[in-house]
């Protein structure tokens, strides 16, 4: 099974770190996020793995390699110009010929792979989106009215949304709909399909899910690193 890892971004909210070392080879724990992620690919049968490059794609190159010390075959893609996060799935298409993983290169998750795969294989959906719950507490407490009246109170009630969590399973169709060589990201793929009356379908991540986009979430990957992903 083939997957790619989106590892092009600036990694502009990780400054300072990202000034010298590409975000997806910041260290966490004792391994890199990256090797998290491939390693965590391979444990779930996929073996062929592309890695979509762009910002400081030659320190990617030259800590990868063929992908053969992870037991993987690893194929390195560097685009001319950003792409988005759609856009450099569509210059791997050539290689792309059955369902195949798509993941932003800076989560970490326990998601199983595997069962995800199954899932989209099985349904009738040519694109799978993953989505992740996230409880956020609000400040203020809700009050509830009728007319002048006070009739209830929530104090501070969760506020609950569903966020896109940054894997996603593709059958080769969806290429079709993803420009060539212009900047594309993946909501607009998502409403582009929409618009065309394509069906897609969603797999709830239930397991561990975290995104490095900041440097507090860099330091709570590093808290929980041996705990979750040791």
């Amino acid at each position: 099974m083939k997957a790619i890892i989106l590892s092009g971004g600036l990694g502009t909210r990780l400054r300072p770190f990202t000034e010298v070392i590409p975000k997806p080879l910041l260290p966490i724990g004792e391994k890199a996020v990256l090797e998290i992620q491939i390693e965590h690919l391979k444990e779930n049968g996929f073996n062929h793995i592309f890695l979509a490059t762009n910002y400081k794609s030659g320190y990617i190159e030259n800590f990868f390699g063929d992908g053969s010390k992870y037991g993987v075959n690893l194929t390195i893609s560097k685009e001319d110009k950003p792409l988005g996060t759609a856009g450099p799935v569509k210059l791997l298409e050539e290689h792309l010929t059955e369902p195949f993983l798509v993941m932003n290169g800076d989560i970490l998750t326990q998601l199983s792979y595997k069962n995800l795969y199954d899932f989209a294989f099985s349904k009738e959906s040519p694109l799978t989106i993953c989505t992740k719950e996230i409880v956020t507490p609000f400040q203020f407490g809700n009050i509830h009215t009728e007319g002048d009246f006070v009739t209830g109170i929530d104090e501070k009630p969760n506020i609950k949304t569903n966020i896109l969590a940054g894997v996603y399973i593709f059958k080769p169709e969806v290429l079709n709909y993803i420009p060539e060589n212009e900047y594309f990201g993946m909501d607009k793929l998502i409403l582009k399909l929409i618009d065309n009356s394509i069906p897609i379908t969603h797999y709830p991540i239930e397991e561990y899910w975290l995104d490095i986009g900041q440097v507090k979430d860099y330091e709570l990957a590093q808290e929980i690193y041996q705990e979750k992903f040791s």
